[in-house]
């Protein structure tokens, strides 16, 4: 029986990144944990954003920059000399695929936009996230999650006009939009396999935030109204006597029935003149809403659980992420690992989330250090020694 690791999906295929902070580091560390070769290009001296994002004792290596960047090599160029231009090319000619995520515009100012990176390597796949696309009235603009909550409609939709609009706290728009540009690259590989040709493939968060709502945008276009799954009269978070519990009244012929039940009412609740319907449900939310919170303050979490899964009422108990990684669900999917990080010792990070069954994702090496990868990937472009020391001396890779 054969002790070889099982080959990854994307076992040779190179990439050269040019991303930073979170959505194209999300999208290439997907690629590199389903085997890709990853050379990340960083900024001299300053690297990725991230890697100075929040303070942290480990300084570059934070949390924050190696999350997203393991399976990855990094290099540090400097683009503005002739030599560090000379260096990327080369780089292009052996990459199957270059993505950045900076404004519109800057690669190509940089000398790096597609019909330039084309004619150095026809295969090349040159993919590109930005905030809102390359032409209209905002392509100037800078992409930043927040920024495309508000721009996209998602921010102002809340389950009631009484909550104050705010952020929501978990990057939505990065890590979409880095999804999209993996999917991107991904159906761009399969094209060139029947083509031979590479292609330019490019996302932004306006699109991709926009996208997400395919289902209330459809109500709104052809019907004038919005949908609003957070505002459904069977549904919400309600506190309980230690928490909170969040319940979804759908999917069922009669849930009013089966929740009346669960909450141990003394009347079935769908009974009441007008409340059978989700119309008369939708007209009585207040009533509804109201007695459903003085019901669930009654109790702990763990009760109210309890009753509405023997009712088949799909519920949660409202927890926090340090709960739900510590839960066993996550072990059990293996959802978290390790790594060996040569400056900061082990750290634990999240797993892909994609399982294949014969091309399974792995960890082979962690973020990288600021350049950790200089000498290793010139000398793989055919430097010998004596120009490796003249790169660093000459300040063309420090």
């Amino acid at each position: 029986m054969s002790t070889e690791a099982p080959q990854a999906a994307l076992d040779g295929v190179v990439v050269l990144d040019f991303t930073q902070v979170y959505m194209g580091p999300s999208a290439t560390q997907m690629l590199a944990d389903h085997g890709a070769e990853v050379v990340k290009v960083e900024r001299p001296v300053h690297g990725d954003l991230s890697r100075n994002s929040l303070p942290d004792p480990a300084g570059q290596d934070n949390p924050i920059f190696i999350s997203i960047n393991r399976n990855k090599r990094s290099v540090t160029i400097d683009t503005r000399t002739e030599a560090g231009r000379a260096v990327v090319l080369d780089l292009v000619r052996r990459s199957d695929v270059v993505v950045s995520n900076f404004r519109s515009g800057v690669m190509e100012r940089m000398g790096f936009g597609y019909e330039a990176l084309k004619e150095v390597n026809p295969r090349i796949i040159w993919a590109s996230g930005t905030g809102f696309g390359d032409s209209g009235p905002y392509a100037h603009k800078g992409g930043q999650d927040v920024i495309a909550q508000a721009y996209s409609g998602v921010m102002w939709r809340r389950s009631d006009e009484s909550v104050p609009l705010s952020v929501y706290p978990t990057t939505l728009a990065d890590y979409t939009t880095g999804m999209h540009l993996c999917q991107g690259i991904l159906l761009a590989l399969i094209a060139r396999d029947r083509t031979g040709e590479g292609q330019k493939v490019q996302v932004n968060m306006y699109d991709s935030m926009l996208h997400m709502q395919m289902q209330e945008a459809a109500t709104q276009l052809n019907r004038g109204h919005e949908v609003n799954w957070a505002a459904m009269p069977l549904s919400g978070v309600f506190p309980t006597t230690d928490g909170a519990v969040c319940m979804v009244g759908a999917f069922k012929e009669n849930p009013l029935r089966d929740i009346s039940k669960a909450l141990e009412l003394d009347e079935d609740l769908s009974t009441r003149p007008g409340w059978d319907t989700l119309e008369g449900q939708f007209e009585h939310k207040p009533e509804l809403q109201a007695l459903f919170r003085a019901r669930f303050a009654t109790q702990p979490t763990a009760h109210w659980v309890e009753r509405l899964e023997e009712q088949d009422i799909l519920c949660a108990p409202v927890r926090s992420l340090a709960e739900a990684l510590a839960d066993e669900q996550t072990a059990v999917n293996q959802m978290i690992t390790e790594m060996e990080h040569p400056h900061t010792g082990t750290v634990r990070v999240l797993n892909s989330p994609l399982r294949l069954s014969a091309t399974p994702s792995s960890t082979r090496r962690p973020a990288p250090m600021l350049g950790e990868h200089n000498a290793e990937v010139l000398r793989e472009l055919g430097h010998d020694e004596d120009a490796v020391a003249a790169a660093v001396r000459d300040g063309v890779i420090r």
